[in-house]
């Protein structure tokens, strides 16, 4: 991947992004600030408790939102160019909401914005160029659901102490990996997480999403092989990771990112 291919970095999130994430009034206030106890692993699959004990869970508190950064690339179809991409996002686990803004910049001249987002049960797909005119946009059951699977996705790579909650449920699934379940707003969406020898995630994968193709949405298998892990405060930190799209004439590579930056516990807006 070229230098070339990657947005510079903002230094701060935008002011839209934050006016953006301030404006949806997510709830604030911290469930517990006690720490995770073993006990509290109790039951659960035998990979998910070295899972949560890998991440660094246990005696730590609970956490209930989530602020990243990520720069990488971006493409819109098989065969289309790379585009730089700046992305900042905020989760809160309160209320299962999502805000992913990203920009993108078109050969390597004009800037578009794209926001993901999920909120009271509702996601949504808008992209624009320069601001105004509108290139994506996409709402419906299939975007409900596609989204509330991508919280599901930030909260097993980016924030695990979101998952101890009586929203998501856990099932067997071997040794090497376990089956994890949200539900939200009367949907359930499901993955399979596969886990490294450290009990750190390597991938997430599910059928609860569709790809955006020419001909209409279309369910397929989604994937988000990480790229590589470090150590922050202690904690396993993933560094990067890309997004897939197995479809019927073969994987669809549209989206490597590198995490710049991940605060938790951060109010909305700040």
């Amino acid at each position: 991947m070229s230098t070339s291919e990657h947005a510079a970095p903002a230094r701060r999130p935008p002011r839209a992004f934050l006016r953006r994430v301030a404006a949806a009034r997510l709830p604030t206030a911290q469930v517990s600030t006690a720490p995770v106890t073993e006990a509290e692993l109790a039951g659960l699959p035998r990979a998910a408790v070295r899972y949560l004990t890998a991440m660094g869970v246990v005696g730590r508190p609970r956490i209930w939102s989530l602020r990243a950064h990520f720069t990488g690339r971006f493409r819109r179809g098989p065969g289309r160019p790379w585009m730089p991409l700046d992305a900042w996002q905020y989760n809160s686990a309160l209320e299962v909401a999502r805000l992913f803004r990203m920009r993108l910049t078109v050969a390597r001249v004009l800037p578009m914005w794209g926001w993901d987002t999920y909120r009271a049960g509702t996601g949504r797909m808008l992209g624009k160029a320069l601001g105004l005119v509108t290139v994506a946009d996409g709402a419906g059951p299939e975007f409900d659901i596609g989204e509330l699977t991508t919280w599901l996705n930030d909260a097993v790579l980016l924030a695990p102490g979101m998952l101890l909650d009586g929203r998501v449920s856990w099932e067997d699934a071997g040794e090497d990996g376990f089956r994890i379940s949200l539900t939200d707003a009367g949907r359930t969406v499901s993955a399979h997480v596969s886990l490294d020898p450290q009990g750190r995630p390597r991938d997430f994968r599910t059928q609860d999403r569709w790809a955006d193709l020419p001909g209409g949405p279309v369910r397929a298998l989604w994937s988000t092989p990480i790229l590589g892990w470090t150590e922050v405060d202690g904690c396993p930190r993933m560094t990067g990771g890309a997004a897939v799209w197995h479809l019927p004439d073969g994987e669809f590579r549209y989206g490597e990112l590198s995490l710049v930056e991940l605060a938790v516990n951060v109010a909305a807006g700040r």
